[in-house]
C-alpha cells in the first residue's frame, strides 16, 4: 500500500467520523495474518503552542522551552487512528488494549523546532490472549532521528483449539521499598481527568469519558488514560537525562476517581548506560500496580 503524506496532523473530529464509519459492517474483513504495509508522514510538523501548554499543565511538566518526552506519543495517535480506519486493519479498534509504551529521546527537542513525524505498523505476533502489534513512531530533524516511540497493543481473542478459558497468570509486580533519596508521591486522580485529557490529547475513547460509556465496554467506572499516568509519573520524577529511554507496562486500570502512589528510585543512580531507574504507580488503597517502568541512559552506540 502507498505511504501517505499530510501537511498537518489530522483533526480529531474528522478522525472520529472515520472511526464511526469503520464500525459499520461493510465489506470484507482484513486477514489477521498481516498488518498493512503503509507509513503515514507529517512533514514540517509545527508544534501547537496552546496545546503544548495545556498538555504540560494537565501532566505537570515544567514550561522550560523543551518538548516533554511523552508528547510525541500523544501527537502520533492522530496518525495511528487514521491508519486503523483507512488501511486494511485486521482488528476491532474498540477492543484494543494499550499494554506497553517505550519512548526514546536522543536529545532535548525545542518547542519551536520543526520536525518530520512518521508512523508505521510493526511486529505482529501471537499472545496468549490474542495478538499483539506495535505502532512505531519516528521524529526527525533533517536526517537525524531525535525521538522514537513504540506503542504495543493487544487484540484479545479466543485461541483456536483452546479448551481452557483461563489465560496465563498475570505477572506480579511487587511494590518496592521507598528510597528516601528517590521520589515518593501520593496524589488524587480526579473523576474528570479522562474528559479533560481527551480534549488535549484527542483520545476520546469512551472508556475514559464517563461511567456509563465505560460500562458498555465492561468497566465499572471510567478509567484514566495510560499515557496520562505515564506522563504524570515522569513529571513528578523531575528532570530526565538529555538522552534516555523510558519504558512502561500498563497493569491494572485506574478507576476514576482514585488515589495513587508513585514510587521511584533516585535519578542519581543513573551513571552509565547499564543503569536503570525503576519506578511504579500503585493504588494507594490496596497497593495493586497500575504501571511499572524504568528510565535508562542512552550509550554512545544507541
Amino acid at each position: 500500500m502507498p505511504d501517505k503524506y499530510f501537511d498537518a496532523l489530522p483533526k480529531a473530529h474528522t478522525t472520529y467520523a472515520n472511526i464511526i464509519k469503520s464500525l459499520l459492517p461493510i465489506g470484507e474483513k482484513a486477514s489477521k495474518d498481516s498488518l498493512p504495509n503503509a507509513t503515514y508522514y507529517v512533514e514540517n510538523l509545527h508544534i501547537d503552542q496552546g496545546n503544548l501548554d495545556d498538555y504540560r499543565k494537565i501532566c505537570g511538566f515544567l514550561d522550560n522551552g523543551k518538548i516533554p518526552i511523552t508528547y510525541f506519543s500523544v501527537l502520533s495517535q492522530a496518525l495511528q487512528m487514521n491508519m486503523m480506519v483507512k488501511e486494511s486493519f485486521p482488528f476491532a479498534m474498540l477492543g484494543l488494549v494499550h499494554v506497553d509504551n517505550s519512548v526514546t529521546q536522543y536529545r532535548p527537542i525545542g518547542e519551536r523546532e520543526t520536525v518530520t513525524m512518521s508512523v508505521a505498523f510493526d511486529n505482529l505476533r501471537e499472545h496468549n490472549q490474542g495478538q499483539q502489534f506495535d505502532f512505531v513512531t519516528l521524529v526527525k530533524s533533517g536526517e537525524d532521528t531525535v525521538w522514537q516511540g513504540t506503542s504495543t497493543y493487544l487484540s484479545r481473542s479466543k485461541k483456536a483449539g483452546s479448551t481452557s478459558k483461563k489465560s496465563a497468570p498475570r505477572q506480579v509486580t511487587v511494590k518496592p521499598m521507598i528510597d528516601e533519596d528517590g521520589v515518593h508521591s501520593i496524589f488524587e486522580v480526579p473523576e474528570d481527568i479522562g474528559r479533560r485529557y481527551a480534549f488535549i490529547s484527542g483520545d476520546f475513547n469512551l472508556i475514559h469519558l464517563h461511567p456509563l460509556s465505560a460500562r458498555a465496554f465492561g468497566f465499572p467506572k471510567a478509567i484514566a488514560h495510560g499515557m496520562w499516568s505515564k506522563a504524570k509519573s515522569l513529571a513528578l520524577i523531575g528532570d530526565l537525562p538529555d538522552a534516555c529511554k523510558v519504558e512502561v507496562s500498563f497493569k491494572l486500570p485506574i478507576f476514576l476517581p482514585s488515589e495513587v502512589e508513585l514510587i521511584s528510585e533516585p535519578m542519581a543512580k543513573l551513571k552509565d548506560a547499564s543503569d536503570k531507574c525503576v519506578f511504579g504507580l500503585y493504588s494507594a488503597k490496596n497497593d495493586k500496580p497500575h504501571l511499572s517502568g524504568h528510565i535508562e541512559l542512552l550509550g554512545d552506540n544507541d
